[in-house]
């Protein structure tokens, strides 16, 4: 008789949440972050009016460039275009020169 048991192997897809996924959630939580400290410290230093505008704008900002960093992909890929000649430094002289 052979017995199958299941074997959690992981959910092999990427964190998702509120739309971001992976490395990008911690990307989404800096940027917010960012935002309401240099928000606040603008706001302290200046205009309260005017650091709420610096928040807001900072956490827009850094969400939207979020948001366009993940449609390229959770890993960073260079993409060359174009052809390759890597050069080959063989010597050409294989004479033995032992005494």
């Amino acid at each position: 008789m052979i017995r199958y048991f299941s074997i959690y192997k992981g959910l092999q897809k990427p964190l998702v949440y509120r739309g971001f996924k992976g490395k990008f959630i911690g990307w989404g939580i800096g940027s917010l972050a960012l935002g309401l400290v240099g928000g606040g410290l603008t706001g302290a230093l200046t205009n309260m009016y005017l650091g709420g505008l610096v928040t807001i704008l900072a956490i827009a900002g850094g969400l939207t460039f979020t948001f366009h960093r993940q449609k390229n992909g959770l890993h960073d890929k260079t993409r060359h275009k174009g052809i390759f000649i890597h050069p080959v430094h063989l010597k050409t002289n294989y004479a033995d020169t032992s005494p």
